[in-house]
């Protein structure tokens, strides 16, 4: 009797197990209603171009006119960027040993004295600052140290 109760519970648990692992994995249709093949999606796969696309006018005749002054561009700034613009650009940028493929790089740009305007920020040279106040003026305990300030003994 012990023999077909373990044979049983074997066969039984075989049963279970082997539906699962034999089974084949069934596709389901989307349930949005839309069917797309692969390629379909990957071949037309929408592109969203990110970052500056143009440089403007203004910026252009910056930049040229820089370039002018370092002697990689003739002639006057025309505010187009055009070919003789981009092949001086790239020009600068491989004579300082940087990358050329894409222009104008950033580096170029401070290079030129064309980069961001830092002459207000907190750090900048000859900056008026307000003096600090004098040792008089501060609280006691702030000036013991945070250990006094917070009631931390030592």
């Amino acid at each position: 009797m012990s023999d077909f109760r373990t044979s049983f519970a074997l066969i039984l648990t075989a049963a279970l197990i082997a539906p699962s692992a034999f089974a084949s994995r069934v596709h389901r249709a989307p349930t949005s209603g839309q069917t797309h093949s692969t390629s379909h999606k990957l071949s037309h796969k929408s592109h969203k171009a990110r970052g500056q696309q143009a440089i403007e006018p203004e910026r252009a005749t910056q930049i040229q006119q820089a370039l002018i002054r370092e002697h990689y561009l003739t002639g006057e700034a025309t505010g187009k960027w055009d070919a003789a613009t981009i092949g001086a650009m790239q020009k600068f940028q491989a004579d300082q040993g940087w990358q050329t493929k894409l222009t104008p790089d950033s580096r170029a740009l401070v290079k030129l004295g064309l980069g961001p305007d830092y002459s207000s920020a907190i750090n900048a040279k000859d900056s008026s600052f307000a003096a600090p106040p004098s040792a008089s003026t501060i609280p006691q305990e702030q000036a013991s140290g945070f250990a006094t300030a917070a009631g931390v003994n030592q």
